[in-house]
């Protein structure tokens, strides 16, 4: 059986406005389960527009997208939200919390959209991440009363809530200062050599991208090193 998480082929993609723009061209690798990839590249070399190609939300490309073997392509607006609450787990530059919830239900909530588990277990599944990620002891906070670095901790244990097939951030850290950088940067470090979890982040930051376990690197829509 194949440990190939995710895979981009021969991926193209064009704007159209009103000129047409090549934005990516012929994106081509493969991730394997338990690889920590960062994505690097100025502003403008297409590394934001390849990421909501490959979480699927952006379904207007040529070429083939396939997450856990399975092809993306022809699969209906409903399948494919499924497909992203199942299988990936996000974690954004700004963390989305809802300030009208505690710490808790927010970790819960994908959980209790898959609909998998009774929201007794989401809640026990939420709490032991949140454990994990030293930050239990929130669980029952107001999301607005938590610091910055703890969001972004929270929004982790809602990433990882589904126990999805890979994880990916858009510049999850870019939001942070250097402290709390390399809190998440260890967060993750330690997610893919303790759990094998699966990582793709999207970054500004060379120093964090040269620190994970592979770099791919964009310039004027290519992959110019993987």
């Amino acid at each position: 059986m194949s440990d190939i998480i995710l895979e981009a082929r021969h991926i193209n993609k064009e704007f159209h406005d009103p000129v047409t723009v090549h934005v990516l061209t012929d994106i081509t690798f493969t991730i394997q389960k338990g690889e920590f990839t960062s994505v690097i590249g100025k502003s403008g070399s297409g590394k934001s527009t390849l990421l909501y190609i490959l979480s699927t939300m952006d379904t207007d490309y040529t070429g083939e997208l396939l997450i856990d073997n399975v092809p993306m392509t022809g699969k209906t607006d409903a399948d494919l939200a499924r497909i992203r609450n199942e299988k990936i787990g996000f974690v954004f530059q700004f963390h989305y919390l809802l300030n009208e919830f505690t710490v808790l239900r927010n970790v819960m909530l994908p959980g209790i959209k898959l609909n998998k588990h009774s929201e007794e277990e989401v809640a026990h599944r939420a709490m032991e991440r949140l454990k994990m990620l030293d930050i239990g002891h929130l669980a029952e906070k107001s999301a607005y009363k938590i610091s910055g670095g703890e969001k972004q901790r929270v929004a982790i244990a809602r990433a990882l809530i589904n126990d999805p097939q890979i994880i990916m951030g858009d510049e999850p850290t870019g939001n942070l200062d250097t402290k709390n950088s390399d809190l998440v940067f260890d967060i993750f470090k330690d997610l893919t050599v303790a759990h094998n979890q699966t990582l793709l982040i999207v970054t500004h930051d060379q120093s964090f991208a040269e620190n994970t376990g592979r770099v791919i690197e964009m310039e004027d829509g290519k992959i110019i090193r993987q």
